[in-house]
Parts: structure tokens; sequence; C-alpha cells
């Protein structure tokens, strides 16, 4: 892990870069997949391989929802193991990416539409650190992550997305972190190593369709979408990630998918990169 003195030259506003970052939505799963060498694990390392080297990376996971949106600014965040039942190997995992307090502050900044709060207590949760573990591995990239105000619909997020998309172009990863189809009460323990439901594979295509079709307004509108996004979607905490990496994307950029795959019935891994 290297000192704070190393990452000095985070500590001014990055510059802008003559190429536009891509964004990244990822389907995180379980947390078992921030130790595991998986199908999932596997094409995140390999997706990092495949796109410059960010400045830094913010992270809008599905785990740090709150009453108003904070970003964290410390120097050197925790790892927060947020989960139970697992095993110790997984509890021990320490991710010591440091932070970088000027693009926290540079970030609060853009956003217009509200007051983003610089918070110092919370961390990387398993949204975040499961997932940039393996795609950065030497921790030598700040991470920073972006809460959820849980008082905003799916509209609210998507619009805020637009006010960071500066940062693109100063080089850092905006990353969100969820599940579009996430319900954990309807877990099929003989499908979790693949399968779902009809009623989530359906709607898992209809997510897809109107993403590759560039048509986000349904998305947004994800309620009107029947009985089997609301079987999906039984509360948006995983669903919303999605809405800022849509946000994000300009109309003449590329989309594609990876991590294509239900589980358990009623999870899909489905992951999108723009740009």
């Amino acid at each position: 892990m290297a000192n704070l003195s190393q990452f000095n030259n985070f500590t001014r506003s990055l510059p802008l870069q003559d190429t536009l970052m891509p964004v990244l939505f990822i389907g995180h799963g379980s947390p078992m997949n921030g130790i595991e060498d998986n199908e999932f694990s596997l094409k995140w390392a390999a997706v990092a391989k495949d796109i410059p080297t960010p400045a830094a990376v913010l992270v809008v996971s599905a785990h740090w929802f709150t009453k108003g949106t904070y970003v964290t600014a410390m120097d050197f965040p925790q790892t927060i193991h947020d989960f139970g039942g697992f095993p110790q190997q997984l509890f021990d995992v320490v991710y010591p990416a440091p932070g970088n307090a000027e693009l926290a502050m540079e970030t609060a900044g853009l956003v217009q539409s509200t007051t983003v709060g610089l918070d110092h207590d919370w961390g990387l949760d398993h949204g975040a650190w499961t997932v940039v573990k393996h795609m950065y591995p030497n921790a030598d990239i700040p991470v920073l992550q972006l809460s959820i105000d849980y008082t905003k619909d799916a509209r609210y997020h998507y619009e805020l997305a637009k006010e960071i998309y500066q940062l693109r172009k100063k080089g850092v990863l905006i990353l969100g972190s969820g599940n579009m189809v996430h319900n954990l009460r309807m877990i099929s323990w003989p499908m979790i190593d693949g399968g779902g439901y009809d009623w989530a594979l359906q709607i898992s295509d209809k997510f897809k369709t109107l993403i590759m079709n560039n048509d986000h307004k349904p998305l947004m509108d994800y309620q009107s979408l029947g009985k089997e996004a609301m079987l999906a979607i039984p509360t948006p905490e995983h669903y919303l990630p999605l809405m800022y990496t849509l946000g994000l994307k300009n109309e003449k950029e590329e989309v594609s998918l990876f991590n294509d795959k239900a589980v358990g019935g009623s999870l899909t891994m489905t992951s999108v990169r723009i740009g």
C-alpha cells in the first residue's frame, strides 16, 4: 500500500483529457464474488484491462442508501463488511485504496440540483470493493463513493448523473453497482449457479432491449413496466445505480452488455458498458 504522499498528484483538480472515460453498470451479486475468481469477477478484471486506466473511480453502490446525497471525502476509506453469514475469509478482506478529498469537493461542486455533503465516516461497502478489488487489485487508484438518496425517484437520479458528466472528461471511471433484477426473497437455491424464473428472464430481456435502443424513459418509469418489473425491483436500491450509468451516456456512444446471466432464479448479473 502506498502512503499518502504518493497520491499528492490527486490533491489538485484533475485535468481535462482527450478521451472520454467509459461508464459501467456492474451486476455485483453475492459478496462472495469479491474473493472468488469466477466467470463474473474474471470479466470485471478483463473490462478493466480493456478501458483506459482511470485517474479515480467513483462508485454509486446499492449499499449506500441515504437521506440526501453524500460523497466520501476521507484520505483512506475503510473497507466495510456490510453483510452476514459468510466465511471469515470474506470479513478479513481489506481493500486499501486511497480516497481523494479534492475530487470529492469537485464532485460536490458540480451538482447544482442538491447539496452534496462531504462524508468522512462511510468508506467502501461491498457494492464497491468486491468489484473494484478485481478490477484494480493493487489498490493504487483512488476510490470514492456517491450515495443514493432514498427519498428520490429514478428520474431524479438519472438527471443528477448528468451533472457529474464532466468527471468523465477528467479520466474518472463512474461505476454503478447493483443488480437490475434483484429479489432475494424469491431466491432459488437449485438455480444458484444459473437460471431464472420466467418473469425474471422476461423483464431482463425488456430492460436490455430498452438499454440497447437508448430508450431510457420507460426504465426511469419502471413501475409502468408491469408486474414482472415489480417482482424484479421490490425495493429500488439495487436498480437505481443503473440510472446513473444511463444518465451519463451521450447519444453517440456505443453500448454493450456483459455477464448477462440470471442466477438463483430472481437475480441477474447483467452489466453494461457505455463507451
